[in-house]
């Protein structure tokens, strides 16, 4: 993974901890895992992001749902101490007619559970857009889910564009009120990583469809206007657009030199 980040440009990358659609974890090589963070230390990466699965769902109605995350983020969480200092990403869960304040607890209830005083791994709430019965659609819900952990210094934010800006959140018309208010709900030392995504859908739409970078309803000023940010610039951004690699790589290019990076 990070032979193949170094080829396309990147100095971070996301990995899924285990199948994105759940199931076991393949076991660690030790020797593997030696060799990435001697890589990364030679070429100055920052923090990783990894990803949770998809169907871990903290707030599920159903308990063997709600067991399966429990004990996934658990284990996932003890695998990172081999790449200590990173980052564990998550979607918040849905609370599937439960109602969000039960969603909330529940979600509260199996970090409480399962986060470790001393972990060298930082918890990140994502950003959703607020589909379905979705919680953390709002800035206001996540900070719910901070004030309701226990151990709450080892969570902070990432902030998915695509999705905040399809929750409502006008990032492409006023990347600076969200952010304003980012820190006013949640406090800006919070946000520790973003997913960067155009969106198929316009602002409020609910729907979390990921676009090309400036092909979609953002537009690519909007991302120029977020790496060129004194609050955001030395964030890891990581891409989960519709892409290869080597549309990754041309991605990569254009935000560095929006950022007024030079590209060799």
């Amino acid at each position: 993974m990070g032979r193949t980040a170094l080829e396309i440009g990147a100095t971070t990358f996301a990995f899924f901890t285990r199948n994105p659609r759940g199931g076991n974890a393949k076991a660690l090589d030790p020797d593997d895992v030696h060799a990435l963070r001697d890589l990364m230390a030679e070429h100055g990466f920052g923090r990783l992001v990894a990803h949770a699965p998809y169907t871990m769902n903290l707030c599920s109605a159903k308990a063997e749902t709600v067991d399966f995350a429990r004990r996934a983020m658990r284990g996932d969480l003890e695998r990172m101490e081999s790449l200590p200092g990173n980052y564990y990403n998550f979607h918040p869960g849905s609370h599937v007619k439960q109602g969000a304040d039960e969603g909330i607890r529940l979600i509260c209830e199996g970090l409480n559970e399962v986060l470790v005083p001393g972990q060298s791994t930082m918890v990140l709430l994502e950003t959703m857009a607020g589909k379905g019965s979705e919680v953390g659609r709002t800035f206001e819900e996540l900070a719910r889910i901070i004030d309701g952990t226990e151990h709450d210094e080892l969570l902070g934010v990432c902030l998915d564009t695509c999705h905040v800006s399809d929750a409502g959140y006008d990032i492409a018309g006023d990347l600076d009120g969200v952010l304003d208010e980012f820190d006013h709900v949640i406090g800006m030392e919070r946000l520790c990583a973003l997913h960067l995504n155009d969106s198929k859908n316009p602002c409020g739409a609910h729907k979390d469809r990921h676009e090309k970078l400036g092909e979609g309803h953002l537009g690519l000023s909007c991302f120029e206007r977020i790496v060129c940010d004194e609050r955001l610039s030395h964030l890891p951004m990581v891409l989960e657009t519709p892409n290869d690699l080597d549309g990754y790589a041309q991605e990569i290019a254009t935000l560095r030199r929006l950022a007024g990076e030079s590209v060799i």
